[in-house]
């Protein structure tokens, strides 16, 4: 990866000209990714800024978005509750554009500096020098039926982002957490070795049922001119537009990465270099093995309402060292991966998005691993015909009730899907999935409900069901993408969800009010039933209740 940091330093140094005012990135999971979502397909539109396959957004796009959706999408955005969020979404993005600056939010601010607005707990706001630090705060009690100890989240840190001199934007969070989970969510911990979406842990005490983990994040970002930004940092990334992602999710751990973004007239193209972890069976003093991935998405937006994106990605893996070729920025992956011999795991991908009547989204993707067209038409349960397809559709203000928004989703992953013959090289980092969490050998269907009936408070309701194929007695059914696919015992007759059927039923509820900005009284309830096809079966319902300040919801889905 070192190889990767010295581009990135000595194209800084070469493409200093000419700069434009650089802002920082919207925080995954933050509220104001549905805002911006109804606003795009209630105005149907594309403002020229925002490609919105990509995330995390950069808050000055999504200020952009904000203020010409305003004036793009008629009477559609002036009730009560989208006014709310609007300007609670111009108050988040205050470095994000120039734009925001022509809005006053009534507020009387303490001792100068301290919630100058009611978004930001300390911010500084100079002519060459922006910064905002806020508390990042989660307190989260619970219990699980048929489970005698208490759940609890226990997380406290600080997030801090700013810009100097409109050329340099940073951020940065640090969060320390204790937090005892469901028991299905312990099972996968240990199974995993790994807390889902962060990594590293440690047991809380001693106890095995509860850990203790640090969550680190952040990176700088530089706009090297008018159509061209790059960043450098420790983050996550997702590409799509659905609850899912096939191609890149943010639903693991945090990663290494250096990227470029090219925006000009209707195209997005966007170069992602990342260092990973290989897959570890026990986590010492020692140093884990590295591998890497290089991924090129190319969004165009062919009209105003529809957009198209193709993916391609690599996983290499090499004694701890990045290979020089795909440092490449603009050739096909699939060609230099087969001029070195086809040793690595390479990827292809279309992503569609259309927004229709100003009312609907539709969206889907299309993820290649490898595949036979021949045996696709002939032999459809052959091993090697590894795909992932995924179908979604979003309805805004739905049968007429404002702010009532529903979404459905089809996610299908083919058996083998992200696996590789050599297991370094398989679709995964720090021992959790890159893409769908659930991994391959699988078929999942989601509907959601969010509702905001009063500025302040919301509900959202989700319900998912899935079916995925489990190995048993030592046969790879390619559900697991750990394994090596030449373990498996035969070529064909693979079907989704073969294998020992684990099906899946699971349930949330979950009611918030906003007390003050990016703060959140919240209770939630869910239930999740399991059975497995050889035997297994069981079901839990849990409950919980807290406060979160300027921190994303943990809620488990799998």
């Amino acid at each position: 990866m070192q190889i990767i940091k010295w581009f990135f330093i000595l194209t800084l140094f070469f493409l200093s000209e000419h700069v434009v005012s650089q802002s920082t990135n919207l925080y995954l999971d933050a509220k104001d990714y549905h805002v911006l979502d109804r606003m795009e397909i209630l105005s149907q539109g594309f403002n020229g800024q925002l490609f919105s396959s990509l995330k995390p957004y950069s808050r000055s796009n999504a200020a952009h978005l904000a203020v010409w959706s305003d004036t793009s999408s008629g009477n559609r955005l002036r009730s009560k509750v989208d006014q709310y969020n609007r300007s609670s979404l111009l108050m988040n993005m205050r470095e994000g554009s120039p734009a925001t600056d022509r809005f006053e939010f009534a507020h009387k601010p303490m001792l100068k500096h301290f919630y100058q607005t009611k978004a930001n707990f300390y911010e500084v706001n100079q002519p060459d020098f922006f910064l905002v630090i806020n508390p990042v705060l989660q307190v989260r009690m619970g219990k699980q039926t048929d489970y005698d100890k208490n759940l609890f989240l226990n997380a406290r840190g600080v997030t801090v982002r700013g810009r100097i001199a409109k050329k340099l934007g940073f951020s940065s969070t640090i969060i320390e957490n204790q937090e005892r989970t469901p028991q299905f969510v312990q099972k996968q911990i240990h199974g995993m070795r790994a807390v889902p979406g962060v990594g590293f842990y440690k047991f809380y005490k001693r106890d095995s049922s509860a850990v203790d983990y640090f969550d680190g994040r952040g990176y700088l970002v530089y706009n090297a001119n008018k159509y061209i930004d790059l960043q450098f940092g420790f983050d996550k990334h997702f590409i799509g537009n659905g609850f899912r992602s096939l191609l890149l999710s943010d639903w693991g751990n945090s990663y290494l990465f250096a990227k470029i973004n090219t925006r000009i007239w209707k195209f997005h193209y966007q170069n992602l270099f990342m260092e990973l972890n290989s897959p570890f069976v026990k986590r010492g003093d020692s140093l884990l093995k590295r591998k890497y991935a290089a991924m090129h998405f190319l969004s165009y937006q062919a009209n105003r309402w529809l957009n198209i994106g193709l993916f391609e990605g690599v996983i290499f893996g090499r004694p701890d060292r990045f290979d020089f070729q795909y440092l490449n920025p603009v050739i096909f992956y699939r060609h230099i991966e087969g001029t070195i011999g086809s040793p690595d795991n390479a990827l292809a991908g279309l992503d569609v998005k259309a927004n229709v009547a100003k009312r609907f989204q539709l969206y889907g993707q299309l993820m290649l691993d490898e595949f036979i067209i021949s045996k696709i038409r002939k032999n459809p349960g052959y091993w090697a015909n590894k795909y992932g397809i995924q179908l979604g559709a979003k309805y805004i203000n739905a049968f007429g009730v404002k702010n009532l928004d529903l979404q459905a989703e089809v996610n299908r992953v083919r058996p083998f899907t992200y696996s590789h013959n050599d297991t370094i090289n398989n679709y995964t980092h720090y021992n959790q999935p890159l893409a769908h969490p659930l991994g391959a050998n699988l078929e999942e269907w989601l509907g959601m409900v969010r509702y905001q009936p009063h500025p302040q408070w919301r509900v959202y309701g989700r319900m998912q069901v899935y079916r995925k194929g489990l190995d048993s007695l030592g046969v790879n059914t390619g559900g697991d993408i750990f394994k090596s696919y030449l373990t498996r015992n035969r070529e064909d007759g693979f079907t989704l969800a073969g294998g020992n059927r684990l099906t899946v039923a699971h349930a949330t509820l979950q009611v918030s009010y906003e007390w003050k900005q990016n703060l959140f009284l919240e209770a939630m309830i869910q239930h999740r039933t399991y059975k497995e096809q050889l035997g297994k079966s069981g079901e839990n319902t849990w409950f919980s209740a807290g406060l979160r300040w300027n921190s994303a919801q943990r809620i488990f889905d799998f």
